[in-house]
């Protein structure tokens, strides 16, 4: 089988998913409002926890992180996709493909890994609220959120580094809408057995701990509710923990029938539709479901627009 060496210069094709769908300027719009709405709403509430000391404490702090991660997630691929379906072409090169998969890979294991804080944070505040500010001191939070960051970044350069140093074949069209590991080792020209079985274990290391630690702490979190005397209030919180578990659920469902399921059960169609919904529909309920039904949120947005008129005033 004939060879072509995966350097500099090199491109790949990715899936036409927009032309293939059957409603591609249906499809187009649906997925231009939602990373609109996605940009905007993530970017506000980041600038919002920025500019308001109020909503400097240990969960905002968090939240700004998971909307940073959701930007550098749905930017990667999203603004591509959609320009390349109006200019009609779907090329991307070797630097922009191992690029792509290097940022889509540290923002997704970074906010598996901050998701897990989240809800420890959650329970913490909910189950021990008189002990919340020494275990959630601000040096704590801030280890955590650099945690997340710097063990996803050291294994996204792994995974992708060893990606893309293997061979590939005359073929280089990825049937898939971004590069991502599943859809690129089936290019290969070498055996990926063992890279595989490499990736099925890092995946369950990443994702199935901290998916246990977010069950466990709603589980807590739950249990201590049930015991709240305020129908009101508990209506609330189980109100707020179902819509987080939503979206957890979603997020960690996708991913690992992406990272753990064994690569030969792997189609280009539920690849496509698994990377959608953490590329684009997680970044766009992310905000709503956690901070913008927020009181605090809202009264700080209030308050960072009301500085805004005023200096535009003056």
């Amino acid at each position: 089988m004939e060879l072509w060496n995966s350097t500099l210069g090199n491109d790949f094709t990715l899936a036409e998913i927009l032309n293939d769908s059957g409603v591609p300027k249906l499809l187009f719009a649906t997925i231009a409002v939602l990373y609109m709405l996605a940009l905007t709403s993530n970017g506000l509430l980041l600038l919002v926890i920025i500019m308001d000391s109020w909503l400097h404490v240990p969960m905002y702090l968090l939240l700004s992180q998971l909307s940073l991660m959701d930007l550098m997630s749905a930017s990667a691929v999203t603004p591509k996709m959609l320009v390349d379906y109006l200019h009609g072409e779907n090329t991307i090169s070797f630097e922009g493909c191992t690029f792509q998969m290097l940022v889509v890979l540290t923002s997704g294991g970074a906010e598996d890994l901050l998701l897990a804080f989240m809800a420890y944070d959650r329970y913490v505040a909910i189950c021990h609220p008189l002990h919340y500010m020494v275990r959630m001191r601000p040096r704590i939070c801030w280890l955590t959120i650099a945690t997340s960051w710097i063990l996803a970044f050291l294994n996204a350069v792994i995974l992708t580094s060893y990606t893309m140093h293997f061979p590939f074949c005359m073929s280089r069209k990825i049937r898939h809408l971004l590069c991502e590991i599943p859809p690129l080792l089936k290019l290969a020209c070498a055996d990926t057995s063992i890279y595989e079985l490499m990736v099925y274990v890092i995946g369950v290391i990443f994702l199935m701990p901290t998916l246990a630690a977010i069950l466990a702490s709603y589980t807590f979190v739950l249990i201590a509710v049930l015991h709240v005397s305020s129908g009101k209030g508990r209506k609330k919180v189980l109100i707020t923990c179902s819509s987080h578990l939503t979206v957890v659920g979603m997020y960690y469902g996708a991913a690992m029938l992406m990272y753990i399921q064994p690569n030969h059960y792997h189609s280009p169609q539920q690849d496509n539709i698994l990377s959608l919904f953490y590329i684009i529909i997680t970044p766009t309920l992310n905000p709503l479901v956690y901070s913008l039904r927020n009181k605090e949120v809202m009264e700080a947005s209030r308050r960072v627009l009301g500085r805004f008129t005023s200096a535009q005033r003056w």
